[in-house]
């Protein structure tokens, strides 16, 4: 595919800094907290804060792993502060959230629960000081260390999420250090522990339709009923290119086939990412469930 015609296919970011976006901004930067809306340089951002919704991220803005599509810093994490699921709570109650998204990088370096423990703090003091307020988790796979996992799990968020990020064929090229299956597990066992379970990938990268369609077949297997799908675009030259930027048909068609197979919920579109309006979709599978 030409250079042309791919800019051609590129969707359009919309980049307007308004009061709601102001206001997030502030709430953030003043209890000094990390969102994957910046440091991902999501496209998103305007629009969401805007709406006043945001995806806090815990754990400090330093990753142990290196992903080809991500442009969170990595490096040797030095972030510890036990206070920050308080902090965390007490932004999102400032905010008067109704629903919230937590994220957090690969601590990979706490070997004992890879940070599982501050994770489940986090959903704890928003339940206790945001009582109102439903709780969407975005988890790493923990090395798929089960214990960590429970810790998460029992805590109850209302919606669990873990992005397989791409199709198989090029998981490894894509994200070096996890495993693809690795992945599917951890999704299995949030849905066999009772959550509503979320997942997400990205296209673009060089699959086929195909390998799309079958992806969402595995995927489905694992009990998610949530799933997002939307173009990867790349952050910087540092990483993956760009293959092909995918038309609004295509995505309109994997709703549909996502829709038939028998996901809950299905947001697809060149601009969504895993917690695009995550609200709604939540509310949406709260009603159905």
């Amino acid at each position: 595919m030409s250079e042309i015609i791919k800019k051609s296919f590129k969707p359009k970011i919309r980049l307007q800094i308004t009061d709601g976006y102001k206001f997030v901004n502030d709430v953030v930067q003043s209890n000094k907290l990390n969102t994957v809306c910046e440091e991902a340089r999501c496209p998103n951002i305007y629009e969401c804060w805007d709406r006043r919704t945001a995806t806090i991220m815990i754990l400090g803005d330093i990753c142990t792993r290196a992903c080809g599509f991500c442009s969170v810093k990595t490096g040797k994490p030095v972030y510890n502060d036990p206070m920050e699921p308080f902090r965390t709570a007490m932004a999102v109650k400032k905010m008067n959230l109704r629903h919230v998204v937590i994220t957090s990088v690969d601590r990979d370096d706490l070997k004992n629960d890879y940070g599982a423990s501050i994770w489940a703090d986090t959903i704890r003091q928003i339940h206790n000081h945001v009582k109102k307020c439903t709780v969407e988790v975005l988890t790493p796979d923990f090395k798929g260390h089960e214990p960590s996992l429970e810790k998460v799990f029992n805590e109850g968020p209302e919606i669990f999420g873990h992005n397989v990020e791409c199709i198989e064929r090029i998981s490894k090229q894509v994200r070096s250090q996890a495993v693809w299956h690795r992945s599917l597990d951890v999704l299995r066992l949030s849905a066999k522990k009772g959550l509503r379970t979320k997942t997400g990938m990205m296209v673009g990268l060089g699959e086929s339709f195909d390998e799309v369609v079958k992806t969402m077949n595995q995927i489905l297997d694992t009990g998610v009923t949530i799933f997002t799908i939307g173009q990867y675009l790349q952050p910087s030259k540092k990483h993956l290119p760009v293959v092909r930027y995918v038309k609004e048909q295509e995505f309109k068609d994997y709703k549909q086939i996502g829709l038939d197979l028998g996901f809950d919920v299905v947001e697809s579109g060149p601009l969504v990412r895993s917690s695009y309006h995550a609200d709604e979709q939540a509310r949406i599978a709260m009603e159905i469930k």
